[in-house]
């Protein structure tokens, strides 16, 4: 199974406390955030992993290489303009073709999540995508995953600014390859584009109960620096 895994974004509100670096490096505890990706994949026997990059490439490049020190093997599909996350999985797509499935992570947020079980679950249902997805108290700032029979997805909930609980996306995805098809080339949002035009044809959440946090504001990366421990301990359990 190979990760892909989006850093490439600009990570423009984040930018008043990490002014100089891309968002994936922004240090949580002695190490950046993106390492502890790395290292819960890895844990998990997932050491194949394609890093998407994008805004300060060089920097990402540079830290992680070819990811032997880490245990894994590390390729990079760079972006010379900002693509998004729909955009920069297409051009990496090249890395993924021959493969029947493959995990996709977003690089500013960490979920707990025990990978086999999410592939199993995919693979059982046979469906083009299946997510992560984690209840949370306050939903506003996300938008919710909006969940029918067999936690199949029915909708997305477009952010709000109430404080409701919901089902948000938790940015861990299994996708079918037949999804690479159907993602034009350019610009692109995987979840508020590609993942709509599927539904149809069959998107699912498995629900996780774990940790979850993303680093987007500096409110939450502040919380992600103080729970530093917690996140080390969760990205290093071999489930």
């Amino acid at each position: 199974m190979i990760a892909v895994l989006l850093v490439g974004g600009l990570g423009t509100r984040l930018r008043s406390v990490v002014p100089s670096l891309p968002k994936p490096l922004a240090s949580v505890g002695d190490k950046p955030f993106l390492e502890l990706l790395v290292q819960q994949l890895v844990q998990q026997e997932i050491r194949h992993l394609v890093m998407c990059t994008g805004y300060l490439a060089e920097q990402i490049e540079g830290v992680f290489g070819d990811g032997g020190h880490l245990g894994a093997k590390i390729e990079y599909s760079r972006e010379v303009v900002p693509l998004g996350t729909a955009g920069a999985l297409k051009l990496a797509q090249h890395h993924v073709q021959h493969e029947s499935n493959f995990l996709v992570l977003n690089g500013d947020s960490f979920v707990e999540v025990d990978f086999s079980k999410l592939i199993a679950c995919h693979r059982k249902r046979g469906c083009l995508a299946t997510m992560a997805a984690v209840p949370v108290p306050d939903a506003s700032r996300y938008g919710a995953v909006r969940l029918g029979a067999n936690s199949r997805v029915l909708g997305f909930t477009e952010k709000t600014g109430k404080n409701t609980p919901g089902i948000i996306n938790a940015g861990v995805y299994v996708l079918d390859r037949a999804v690479l098809t159907q993602i034009p080339d350019g610009p692109g949002s995987l979840e508020r584009e590609v993942f709509p035009r599927l539904l149809p044809q069959g998107v699912y959440a498995v629900e996780q109960r774990g940790l979850f946090i993303d680093i987007g504001t500096p409110d939450d990366y502040e919380r992600a620096r103080k729970m530093c421990a917690r996140l080390a301990t969760a990205a290093s359990y071999q489930i």
